[in-house]
């Protein structure tokens, strides 16, 4: 064939799309077909990337937020060069393949974050372009910036609908992210129909007043007007941009383009065959004419882009030998060297200081010894700082030019708060933590799942952690919530019984790469316990035997943060035959392994109490269907805690009784 034009590139993407889809006989073909335009002019044109080494530090970052339309990724990265095949992308949708239904992270080379629940992808996206600014101030010097790159969004009616994008967008206009931009695929339509009936905002004046700079009117089939807009967002150096891009979903279908019915199902056959008419698109299922694929810019063009910016490092680095070091030590996930001799020292001095404090307090002693030895870490709370005690002595709030800017006044924005904590870590960099009270984590929950299925090390704090809270009563007391994220698989819950456990539930968290972890903390303030250097090292493991018996325990007491103290005191009544096992985190505990968890419940010993000031029922793994358990399955009541503990029955008598029931 002749040189393909541009509508001829875009096409590649629309019959990949609408082959797959059909091939699934499952997916999403209308979003691919319509934003296929806008994808070819962005990854042809402005892109800044190597298919060849989809992990480059200073590449831009391409997030498909509206990420049902998978299919528009997938044949990007096709053609663009990456390492998925044409059999990939016959594998849509289908078990174990690298092509899932929605873009998966850790699935599919090129993906930067998994995409799916609407409107996270755009959160990711402004922690993403959060990281390349805060980066950029503390490395980049005069002609040798080695952090510039731009972080691109797709977003469409169901993205801007959902309330985390409203919450994401205001804190990206606050923070100023001119390296952010966004393409709104407006096209009217979503699963229910044409959006007239429920999606009525005047969105560019809404972007507008959350400090964005908005390109309006933009035709998103016309190459001219995407690049022209393109041009005018390059231009913003204090603003992020949202390009307005009027589209018609299903483009080129004959019967289905401008309808829902193109949205979520295969085209069917016979339309397959008339769009392939109307779009002048002659060739079978899954072909590329070699010169549409000479036409995509692939591995070379990214080759020649990375050795640019190696020999610039190169350069940086033999000006700056310690800051080359350090951000290559932060791109790597490498901790720095001596921190874990520093974080042990520090956690053995607190087991001999014994400090008595509300284990929030504890949390923010964590952060004021670990934060200085990591410059990597960063975060901040959801308008409750001076409640969660996030705040520590070297804060420096992110809305400033400050090269060590480290802080994250957040707002009441749970929700985006979390999906950007996803962003920055995924971006690479850094070790975010985020916080809210813990009743709160209802409101940024999908996040944390997010935080979960992807591996993101995103560290989520959470105060108040209990009825323990008092007199705010059942809307602020936390019940179910325990239970309720430690059975979100590989998300790490962690409920510490005083300050020793808090800075090592921290240590544990900050070592984790795999994977967010929860840090529950308590408003009162918590007994110091005493340990024996073993026992501190055990810590560590999730669960471990705090105070042993005299000989074969016959009854294992078994506790988590405040009640702990409470499984001890009990067990000075109950005599030397009794065993506690503080549990600091059943996650952890759950994967040691079983010669280690026999050690500290033995199997023999059936007769065991659970205590902890949340939902009962979670604890029967524990202790079984003949043991008992000490929790709380109503909502709780406004009172002083001296009132309502014992109130809901979380006494050492209440303790005792149950003991001796058994």
């Amino acid at each position: 064939m002749t040189t393909p034009s541009r509508r001829d590139l875009a096409n590649a993407i629309r019959f990949l799309a609408i082959d797959a889809v059909q091939a699934a006989n499952s997916g999403h073909p209308g979003m691919p077909m319509g934003m296929a335009d806008i994808a070819e002019v962005l990854w042809n044109d402005y892109l800044s990337h190597n298919p060849n080494n989809p992990k480059w530090f200073n590449r831009d970052r391409f997030i498909l937020s509206n990420g049902h339309g998978s299919m528009l990724q997938y044949a990007l990265l096709h053609l663009a060069g990456y390492d998925l095949s044409i059999d990939d992308l016959r594998m849509f949708r289908q078990l174990e393949s690298r092509t899932p239904g929605h873009p998966e992270n850790f699935m599919t080379p090129g993906v930067e974050t998994t995409t799916g629940p609407l409107g996270q992808g755009i959160a990711n996206a402004v922690g993403m372009a959060l990281a390349e600014k805060l980066l950029a101030q503390r490395f980049n010097r005069p002609e040798l910036e080695v952090v510039d790159h731009r972080t691109w969004v797709f977003l469409g009616d169901g993205c801007l609908m959902e309330g985390i994008s409203h919450e994401a967008a205001s804190l990206a206009g606050t923070w100023g992210l001119n390296k952010l931009i966004a393409f709104w695929d407006d096209n009217h339509i979503s699963i229910d129909g044409n959006t007239d009936g429920w999606f009525t905002d005047n969105t560019p004046a809404r972007f507008e007043a959350y400090g964005w700079n908005v390109v309006r009117g933009v035709d998103g089939h016309d190459p001219d007007e995407i690049k022209t807009a393109i041009e005018t967002a390059l231009k913003s150096t204090d603003k992020p941009t949202l390009i307005c891009c009027r589209t018609t979903i299903g483009f080129g279908s004959p019967a289905k383009a401008g309808k829902e019915s193109s949205h979520g199902a295969p085209l069917g056959k016979d339309e397959v065959v008339a769009t392939r008419a109307a779009l002048n698109w002659p060739h079978a299922e899954f072909e590329i004419p070699q010169a549409i694929r000479d036409g995509w810019r692939a591995g070379n063009a990214g080759l020649v882009r990375e050795d640019q910016w190696n020999t610039l490092f190169d350069r940086y680095a033999a000006q700056y030998p310690q800051l080359a070091d350090e951000l290559i030590r932060r791109s790597r996930a490498q901790l720095p060297e001596g921190f874990v001799a520093d974080a042990d020292a520090y956690i053995a001095k607190l087991q001999a200081d014994g400090p008595v404090v509300a284990s929030r307090k504890a949390s923010q002693m964590a952060i004021e010894a670990f934060a200085p030895l990591l410059p990597e870490l960063v975060g901040g709370s959801a308008d409750l700082a001076h409640s969660n005690l996030t705040l520590w002595k070297g804060s420096k709030s992110v809305a400033s030019d400050d090269p060590d800017a480290n802080y994250i006044y957040f707002g009441v924005r749970e929700f985006a708060m979390t999906a950007i904590s996803n962003g920055l870590n995924l971006h690479g960099g850094f070790i975010p933590y985020d916080a809210t009270f813990l009743v709160f984590s209802d409101y940024a929950r999908n996040a944390v799942r997010m935080s979960a299925l992807m591996g993101a090390q995103a560290i989520h704090v959470y105060t108040h952690d209990s009825i323990g809270l008092g007199e705010d009563g059942p809307t602020h007391q936390p019940v179910e919530h325990l239970a309720s994220l430690r059975y979100i698989p590989d998300n790490d819950v962690w409920r510490p019984c005083d300050a020793v456990e808090s800075a090592v539930s921290w240590r544990a968290a900050i070592q984790r790469h795999d994977g967010p972890s929860c840090l529950v903390f308590s408003r009162q303030n918590l007994a110091h316990q005493p340990r024996s250097a073993q026992q501190v090292h055990d810590i560590a493991r999730g669960g471990y035997v705090l105070k042993d018996s005299v000989g074969t325990p016959e009854i294992i007491l078994i506790a988590t943060g405040s009640e702990v103290s409470l499984a001890m005191q009990a067990a000075e009544q109950l005599g030397d035959r009794v065993r506690v096992v503080s549990m600091p985190s059943t996650d952890v505990f759950d994967r040691q392994d079983r010669a280690y968890r026999e050690a500290v419940l033995p199997n023999a010993v059936r007769k065991r109490v659970a205590i902890e000031a949340g939902v009962s029922d979670y604890w029967r793994k524990y202790v079984g269907l003949d043991g008992a358990v000490i929790g709380i399955d109503s909502f709780g009541a406004s009172a002083p805690i001296e009132q309502v503990m014992p109130f809901f029955g979380f006494t050492v008598e209440k303790v005792v009784e149950a003991a001796a029931a058994l």
